[in-house]
């Protein structure tokens, strides 16, 4: 009888986090939860946010949540292979091109209308078939002993001019820069991002990580390094030590630079617990979840439901940020074009 009564509390908490979703895909999802013990969450964004997200969950859910970390393209590719043998219940990334990836393979369910609800439209795809959960601006971080306001490059596309050679740095190899050549790729097309790339091998020097060009901006190797914000609010949260010297240029006015990436998550086809998996997702954009990137210190962009984000983030209304469609995000596309470049 305990395992009875403790299988009608999960399909409760389910209903109750998951109101509107249709009864009969309640009931296939919770069939075999007990004894599946919980879902299980591919897991490409920060650790502690997901954690916190997860925790926060199986709380208010009783649901349990099994976190496997890796990249975002790592895993991307890794559900592609595990197609419908996948054991995964979730995908959660840092950027859309991985999602994009898994959408373009087929391997989404749809997302309940209710839980889409929650994002508003120009934080997701049109097809429904994941959501932004979170986001984090492009940004031009700058030593400010090098370099004055009337200095800085107007433009993403200014770095690929030869008076920029040796001043800037990037982490070519990582997914949170190929998202923004995967925005650069979309807004102005292949010969112009080919020609950027370009001038990005003859003039930026690499780094492994943002964090760590950061790292090299404030200790004068560089006078800027094409980042995203959190670093440097990160940073400037706790000791500072590494962004002292550093202030954030946003190019704004829809340049390529200002690309807003969405950190998106969806529910697996392959699924065996679909309505808790859906129930997850929902929670996270959900006004408890988006209030965990407000009050904690991710230092992200809550997108959903109506929260603020962390007033030591610039809004999202002041960025300017270009529209892209994050559904047709060609990571593919981006590696061939950044290999032939020499990049990778």
């Amino acid at each position: 009888m305990t395992m009875v009564f403790k299988h009608l509390a999960r399909a409760a908490a389910v209903t109750a986090v998951l109101t509107g979703s249709s009864l009969t895909a309640l009931a296939q999802g919770t069939a075999g939860s007990a004894a599946d013990d919980g879902i299980v969450v591919y897991n490409a964004q920060h650790a502690s946010l997901t954690q916190a997200w997860a925790d926060g969950f199986t709380r208010d859910t009783g649901i349990k949540v099994t976190l496997r970390k890796g990249g975002d393209m790592e895993l991307g590719n890794q559900i592609v292979q595990e197609g419908a043998a996948s054991p995964a219940d979730v995908f959660v990334t840092e950027n859309s091109p991985a999602m994009a990836l898994v959408d373009k393979a087929g391997l989404f369910a749809p997302l309940a209308a209710d839980v889409l609800a929650q994002t508003p439209e120009n934080f997701r795809p049109a097809n429904g078939h994941w959501t932004g959960v979170a986001a984090r601006s492009t940004v031009f971080a700058y030593n400010t002993a090098k370099l004055k306001p009337e200095q800085l490059p107007k433009s993403l596309l200014d770095l690929a001019d030869p008076s920029w050679k040796g001043r800037w740095a990037a982490s070519p190899a990582g997914a949170d820069f190929q998202a923004i050549v995967g925005a650069l790729l979309q807004l102005k097309g292949e010969a112009a991002t080919a020609s950027w790339l370009k001038g990005m091998k003859d003039n930026a020097k690499p780094y492994k990580g943002n964090g760590v060009a950061m790292k090299a901006v404030n200790a004068g190797e560089v006078e800027g390094a094409v980042i995203y914000h959190y670093y440097y609010v990160g940073d400037q949260a706790n000791t500072g030590e590494n962004s002292k010297n550093v202030a954030l240029h946003y190019f704004r006015n829809n340049d390529p630079g200002a690309f807003l990436s969405l950190s998106g998550a969806g529910v697996l086809a392959s699924s065996k617990h679909k309505a808790e998996a859906q129930a997850f997702v929902k929670w996270m954009t959900g006004t408890k979840g988006q209030e965990i990137l407000r009050d904690g210190n991710a230092y992200e962009y809550a997108i959903a439901s109506g929260v603020a984000s962390n007033a030591k983030l610039e809004p999202i209304a002041k960025l300017q940020a270009p529209k892209v469609t994050p559904e047709t995000l060609n990571n593919k596309a981006v590696t061939d074009l950044m290999t032939a470049a020499g990049l990778l």
